[in-house]
């Protein structure tokens, strides 16, 4: 049962423990609220018995005084418990929903990502969560509980008297038949509610990421007009969702109501005839009221939950993606990178990479070029297990990579990528990122060598300075130049970077030349680099050349840059000169 709800729900193991406990405290508080209704009818069986009996309806007074007050005091525990059971362990179990979430997402290999957008998966962290949260706190144990109690109170009525249980319940099943028959209605408005809600926020997330771009187009009417379309869409989907939803909620809630006059009509034929005493009518016209009151409930549950399976479903679509897993034990003698006939595709039939071999030697300088999509950028990645091949193996000092866990994979790497990622924080904390433990002078070394502590301390306040969120107060040369210090400060045996004159003027690229010849200088590692730039393949020792997923050619670098540069290469077109200065 417990699997069952964990797969439903989309719960921890824990999570659907707790929930049969708040069912169970939910039943109970349920049954102990028709408490009241017995101590009503002792009391007017009391009252009337004294005024058949000539006495005083004050006898026995105390009596039902303390009798309310521990029927009060027991219900005061038993919602005690059930706040427990049901609140606190529903945001308890929504903590961990989101941890286990993050987990997931840690563990995916990139090709998830690229197959959804950053505001969907903003939108389940967030958005879905919080449904959820309310679902699990004010649905579905309420839900289940009080079917639960209605079934036990109405066998209840139909062993006190069969026709009187008949008046009072047969309005329920027409009336959950009337919510759950029209599922599939609030399923289809409620799924254009929630997608209409999914492009609105695509529309601002992809507003505020392009915002340059808009205005340098002068697309904002454009864009504005796109907006307001998608909201006056969410706008009315939700008009009508709410709509489809409270038409059959409230019907199904009047039609419930009925029961209260057949109950009376009943009733009063029966009290009328003889057959029925005062006090068992006047009993069950209070526990009607009283049961009234959860089914309206439950018929609001159900509608609700209907609305929740699509954030539950797209839950569930994140935590079962089978993640990337591994050994933790990975002590690697040499960090040569190998391809052994790699094949890789981002899906079925869309190849990127096939039967590639090459080698990347430690202590050496491999440098990957070819035309733009080509496919070298993938071959970085699948060298850092961002992704898992499709055929063939990628090995890092004799170990196939995909039998290591990730994280600890990652930590013999260093990577700069052509888009620099920088966080609102000091230069020096960006710096250290690549370290935690780096003490100041190995931060200072490391901007040393990347050739930015000279404009790093021109700054208002030096290796204090905080710079702007991505990087925004700095240039396009200086944020490259504090990454590559960050991957310095790492002290890897493995660095990976991927066009790493990208963006960069060219004096940066000058200084970029210092930075790798330095590296160059006291290389102990492997350093793999994509470039198109002729002093760049200048430091390289092997040069690989990848154009439309294959490999065209390899060898060193002193036999295939020349023919590069005479265009005799497969790849002649793919090399460019840069300008000096003195």
């Amino acid at each position: 049962m417990t699997r069952k709800l964990q797969h439903i729900f989309a719960l921890s193991e824990k999570g659907a423990k707790d929930l049969v406990k708040a069912v169970i405290w939910c039943f109970v508080c349920n049954l102990a609220l028709m408490f009241p209704v017995g101590a009503v009818l002792f009391t007017v069986q009391h009252l009337l018995g004294c005024l058949e009996g000539g006495g005083s309806p004050t006898d026995g007074f105390w009596l039902y005084v303390g009798f309310a007050l521990a029927v009060l005091l027991l219900l005061f525990v038993l919602h005690w418990f059930q706040y427990a059971s049901l609140y606190i362990a529903t945001y308890r179990e929504s903590a961990n929903r989101r941890v286990s979430l993050a987990e997931t997402l840690r563990r995916l290999p990139l090709s998830f990502f690229g197959n959804r957008d950053l505001s969907d998966l903003t939108s389940t962290m967030i958005a879905d969560c919080s449904s959820l949260d309310q679902m699990f706190s004010h649905y579905v144990p309420q839900l289940f509980a009080s079917i639960g109690s209605t079934l036990v109170i109405g066998v209840c009525m139909f062993a006190c008297d069969w026709r009187m249980a008949l008046a009072v319940l047969w309005v329920v099943p027409v009336a959950v038949a009337l919510t759950a028959g029209s599922k599939k209605i609030q399923d289809a408005f409620g799924t254009k509610n929630i997608l209409n809600k999914r492009a609105v926020a695509d529309c601002i997330q992809e507003g505020l990421e392009t915002i340059r771009d808009i205005k340098a187009c002068h697309r904002q009417e454009r864009y504005l007009g796109d907006l307001e379309a998608k909201l006056s869409a969410m706008e009315g989907s939700s008009i009508r969702s709410e709509l489809a939803t409270g038409v059959f909620v409230c019907s199904a809630q009047a039609f419930l109501r009925l029961g209260l006059a057949t109950t009376v009509l009943t009733g009063g034929a029966l009290l009328l005839a003889g057959e029925l005493s005062f006090l068992y009518f006047l009993g069950f016209l209070f526990a009607a009221a009283r049961l009234y009151d959860p089914l309206g409930v439950v018929l609001q549950n159900i509608a609700a939950t209907f609305n929740t399976k699509l954030q539950i479903e797209r839950m569930r679509s994140i935590l079962e993606q089978p993640v990337q897993t591994g050994t933790d034990n990975f002590h690697p003698d040499r960090y040569d990178i190998t391809f052994d006939h790699v094949s890789f595709a981002y899906r079925e039939g869309a190849g990127v990479l096939e039967d590639v071999s090459f080698t990347a030697r430690q202590g050496e300088v491999t440098a990957l070029i070819g035309p733009s999509g080509g496919g070298k950028s993938t071959a970085c990645k699948l060298a850092a297990r961002f992704w898992d091949v499709t055929g063939g193996k990628v090995s890092l000092g004799g170990t196939d990579v995909s039998t290591v866990d990730p994280e600890t994979l990652l930590r013999s790497y260093s990577m700069v990528f052509q888009d620099v990622v920088l966080f609102r924080d000091t230069v020096m904390e960006n710096i250290r990122l690549g370290r935690r433990s780096a003490t100041d002078e190995e931060v200072l070394e490391a901007a040393k060598a990347a050739q930015c502590d000279e404009f790093i301390r021109k700054l208002p306040q030096g290796y204090q300075t905080v710079i702007g969120e991505n990087g925004s107060t700095l240039s396009g040369g200086e944020m490259k130049r504090i990454e590559i210090a960050t991957v310095l400060a790492r002290h890897t045996k493995l660095s990976l970077f991927d066009e790493p004159e990208a963006g960069i003027d060219l004096w940066s690229f000058t200084n970029l030349i210092d930075v790798f010849q330095s590296l160059r200088g006291k290389l102990n590692g492997t350093l793999l680099i994509i470039s198109h730039q002729e002093r760049i393949l200048q430091i390289a020792d092997e040069i690989v050349i990848i154009s439309g997923g294959q490999l065209q050619e390899k060898g060193p670098a002193g036999d295939i840059l020349p023919k590069l540069m005479e265009g005799s290469a497969s790849c002649g077109g793919c090399v460019k000169r840069e300008a000096v200065f003195s």
